[in-house]
């Protein structure tokens, strides 16, 4: 009798790792595999597309969340039921600040609430932290890879286009000075995901990290198709963060 698989992800128990890269384009899945020794295709559900190989002899898999929280929800909790507990978003941003740049990397320390899944979770209150161990194998993946980045609080949304063009939003004004607000208080960029897989990740005491790619930068109010080099540079600095994660879990406590 085959095993049960769960309803959204599509997957059953033995087809993911304990490590799980998650980008929102089930296409990047694709594109991270190839970093993944002996990876195949697992599943492709929805929006979830999932492969799984090995890095460093350690079951690693590359799950796509879609857009949004909701969606990127559904991803933590089924694939932490099957047996994930380490989670590192690999995604696109808006810059929030002038001195990001179209290419750049960012880094996630923790994550303003402005998107709406983590409320049916626990109240506002409660902060979107990404774990230290995530953070600090993304700083020195992006450091040996001599890749810019730039490490902070990040902010995440609903409503992209509410963020991208707010002067055509019936609400023009408020959202402008929203927005500036953020800017102002040192936050580094927006996205739409990253929220949400932290504080599920959090509360689930599974271990969860962001890095993202640039793709707009402040004020510009389009998203740009970067150089396909670009956005492999980010992807191989995650799989590196990743195998520095399974070296660091190996090795002896002290």
């Amino acid at each position: 009798m085959a095993a049960e698989k769960k309803y959204h992800v599509g997957l059953a128990a033995g087809e993911v790792g304990a490590y799980v890269l998650m980008p929102g384009d089930p296409f990047r899945t694709a594109l991270i595999a190839k970093y993944l020794d002996g990876a195949e295709e697992k599943a492709f559900s929805r929006e979830y597309r999932t492969f799984t190989g090995t890095v460093e002899g350690a079951r690693v898999s590359t799950t796509s969340s879609g857009i949004g929280g909701p969606s990127a929800a559904i991803a933590v909790e089924e694939l932490s039921e099957l047996g994930a507990h380490t989670f590192l978003r690999v995604g696109t941003c808006g810059a929030a600040q002038s001195g990001i740049k179209m290419g750049d990397l960012v880094i996630a320390t923790g994550s303003v609430r402005s998107e709406g899944t983590p409320d049916a979770y626990v109240p506002r209150e409660y902060p979107a932290i990404a774990h230290p161990d995530v953070v600090n194998a993304c700083v020195a993946a992006a450091e040996a890879a001599g890749a810019g980045h730039h490490l902070g609080i990040i902010r995440s949304v609903d409503a992209l286009y509410s963020d991208l063009i707010p002067s055509r939003m019936p609400r023009r004004e408020a959202l402008e000075a929203e927005l500036l607000m953020w800017s102002r208080a040192g936050v580094v960029a927006n996205d739409m995901e990253s929220s949400t897989i932290m504080v599920v990740s959090s509360l689930r005491k599974l271990r969860a990290g962001v890095i993202l790619l640039c793709i707009d930068e402040l004020g510009s109010g389009e998203i740009h198709h970067l150089d396909p080099a670009l956005m492999d540079r980010m992807l191989r600095v995650a799989v590196d963060a990743i195998r520095r994660l399974i070296v660091g879990d190996a090795a002896p406590r002290q």
